[in-house]
C-alpha cells in the first residue's frame, strides 16, 4: 500500500465490537434506514429480519426495508416479521425491469426516509446485528465519516466441507488488483465487494449507481472521488458465510466489476471507449447488465 493508504487504514479501520447498541442509540442524531435487496431469500430473510427489528426498537435504527423480487415467499416472510416490503418492479416503473442489484439499490433510495442509509445483503448465513451496528458506527459517532464498508473473513464451503478462507475470489482476482493499479488511495480497502454498506443520504443521492454487480466498487470509487479518502471508513464483521458462486460464473461477476472500473477510467480521461459490453466465454456470449449506470437522483430531481 501507498504511505496514505497505509496511514488512512491504521486511522479509519475498526472493530464492530466498538459500536454496540445502547451507544449507537446514545449518540446518534440522524435518522437511520436499513435496506436489504432480495431475490428468493426466503431461506435467510427470516433470521436476518429477526436480528435487525430489535435495532429498531432500541433506538439505533428508525426503517428497516426490503426491496424484493421474488417468487418464493421472501416478501411475506418479511411483512411478517415487521420489515417495510416493495416490491422492487413498482418501483420507478416507467422505467422498465429492475436490471440487477444496483438498480434496486438505486430505486430504493426514494422510500428509504434515513438520512444515513445501510444497505446490506440478504443472503447472509448466521447474520447478527453487530452487521448493521457495525457499518453504522463510524456515520453515526464520526461526522466527519460519510461512507463505510464492511469487511470480514469469508469460508469456502464445498458441500459439507469447510475451510476458513477462499471465499471472495473475485475480491481478491479481480477487484483488489485493480484498486493497487488505478486507484492505489483504495488499495487498504479489505472487501470492496461487500453488500454491506452504509453512507449519509446526501452523499448516496451525488453517485451514479451501476445496475448490477458493479455497484459495490463503482459506489466506493465514485464516494472516494466525491468525498474523499478520509471520508471512508471500513469495520470488521469478523466472519460472513453465504452461498458460492459455481466457477463458470465468476467470470461475468469479475467482468461486470472489470467495467465498473473501466467507466470510471474512461470518465476521468484515463481510458479511451467505447467499451463493449458483452462477456464472450468461449461457447457463448452471457448478456450482463452493465455498463448501465443509473444517475445520480440528485440530478434528476434538479432536472424535473
Amino acid at each position: 500500500m501507498t504511505i496514505r493508504a497505509r496511514s488512512w487504514h491504521r486511522a479509519n479501520t475498526h472493530l464492530h465490537g466498538e459500536f454496540p447498541p445502547d451507544r449507537l442509540a446514545s449518540v446518534r442524531e440522524s435518522s437511520v434506514s436499513v435496506c436489504l435487496p432480495a431475490r428468493n431469500e426466503a431461506r435467510t430473510i427470516g433470521p436476518i429480519l429477526k436480528a435487525l427489528m430489535p435495532l429498531r426498537d432500541r433506538g439505533v435504527l428508525d426503517q428497516v426495508v426490503v426491496v424484493d423480487r421474488s417468487s418464493d415467499g421472501t416478501a411475506d416472510i418479511a411483512r411478517g416479521l415487521g420489515a417495510e416490503v416493495h416490491d422492487q418492479d413498482e418501483l420507478m416503473p416507467e422505467l422498465g425491469p429492475v436490471l440487477g442489484k444496483g438498480d434496486a439499490m438505486w430505486r430504493a433510495l426514494p422510500v428509504l426516509s434515513g438520512q444515513v442509509v445501510c444497505f446490506l445483503d440478504a443472503d447472509s448465513e448466521q447474520f447478527g446485528a453487530h452487521f448493521a451496528c457495525g457499518v453504522l458506527g463510524p456515520l453515526l459517532c464520526r461526522p466527519e465519516i460519510s461512507f463505510v464498508k464492511g469487511f470480514y473473513r469469508r469460508p469456502f464451503r464445498m458441500g459439507d466441507t469447510t475451510v476458513p478462507d477462499g471465499g471472495g475470489r473475485v475480491t481478491e482476482l479481480t477487484a483488489r488488483p485493480l484498486l493497487n493499479l488505478f486507484y492505489p488511495d483504495l488499495a487498504g480497502i479489505r472487501q470492496p465487494l461487500a453488500g454491506e454498506i452504509a453512507a449519509r443520504r446526501d452523499l448516496l443521492e451525488r453517485l451514479p449507481f451501476a445496475a448490477g454487480y458493479g455497484v459495490d466498487i463503482g459506489l466506493l470509487i465514485d464516494a472516494y472521488t466525491a468525498a474523499g479518502l478520509e471520508a471512508i471508513a471500513q469495520v470488521d464483521l469478523e466472519t460472513r458465510q453465504n452461498a458460492h458462486q459455481p466457477l463458470r460464473d465468476l467470470g461475468p461477476m469479475a467482468y461486470a466489476v472489470l467495467q465498473a472500473v473501466a467507466v470510471r477510467l474512461e470518465r476521468e480521461g484515463r481510458l479511451r471507449g467505447p467499451l463493449p459490453a458483452t462477456f464472450t466465454a468461449p461457447d457463448e456470449d452471457v448478456a450482463i447488465a452493465e455498463p448501465v449506470e443509473r444517475p445520480p437522483l440528485r440530478s434528476l430531481r434538479a432536472a424535473a
